[in-house]
C-alpha cells in the first residue's frame, strides 16, 4: 500500500494479464512449429479445412475475417505446397472449394501434437482440474466476448 507521497501501484488488470498470456502463448506456438515449415495462420486455415471440408474460399475469408483479396494468395501458397486443392463446387462451378491433400492431413496431425506439447508447457503448474477450470472460464469469457470459435482475430492483419 503506498503512502501519502508513494502512490498505491495499481493492480494489473485481467485484459493487460490475458494480453500478456496470448501474446507469450502465441510465440511459443510459432517457436513449437517452426520445424514443421507452417506459420500459425497456415496452421489455423488447415485446422478450420480439417473441421469443415468443401468450404469456398470466400466463406472461409469470411470466417477469418479476412478480406478476400488476402485469402486467395494465402491459399494459393497452401496449394503450391501440396497441403490444400482447390476443386469446383458441383452446385456452382464459379466457386472453388477447398479441401485438405493427403499431405495436409498429414501435417495436421503433426500439428496437433505441436499444439499438445504447448499447452503442456503453457499449463504445467496447474492440475489437471485447474487446467479444466481454466479453460471453462476462458472458454465462458470468449463466449461472452462474442468471439468465433477456433478462429483467431489476427488473421484480419495478415498479409499474403
Amino acid at each position: 500500500m503506498g503512502t501519502k507521497d508513494e502512490p498505491e501501484t495499481p493492480r494489473i488488470g485481467v485484459g493487460f494479464l490475458l494480453a500478456q498470456l496470448g501474446t507469450h502463448a502465441a510465440a511459443s506456438f510459432a517457436a513449437g512449429i517452426e520445424d514443421l515449415d507452417l506459420t500459425p495462420p497456415q496452421a489455423g486455415v488447415l485446422r478450420l479445412l480439417a473441421t469443415r471440408p468443401g468450404r469456398s474460399q470466400r466463406e472461409i475469408a469470411d470466417e477469418l475475417r479476412m478480406p478476400p483479396s488476402r485469402f486467395v494468395p494465402f491459399a494459393d501458397e497452401l496449394e503450391e505446397r501440396g497441403l490444400i486443392e482447390r476443386r469446383r463446387n458441383p452446385d456452382d462451378r464459379r466457386l472453388h472449394a477447398l479441401h485438405l491433400t493427403d499431405a495436409g492431413r498429414a501435417k495436421l496431425g503433426q500439428l496437433a501434437g505441436a499444439a499438445r506439447q504447448n499447452d503442456d508447457r503453457l499449463c504445467r503448474g496447474l492440475s489437471s482440474d485447474e487446467r479444466d477450470q481454466l479453460f471453462a472460464l476462458l472458454d465462458r469469457i470468449a463466449e461472452e466476448q462474442g468471439l468465433t470459435p477456433g478462429v483467431h482475430p489476427g488473421y484480419k492483419s495478415v498479409r499474403s
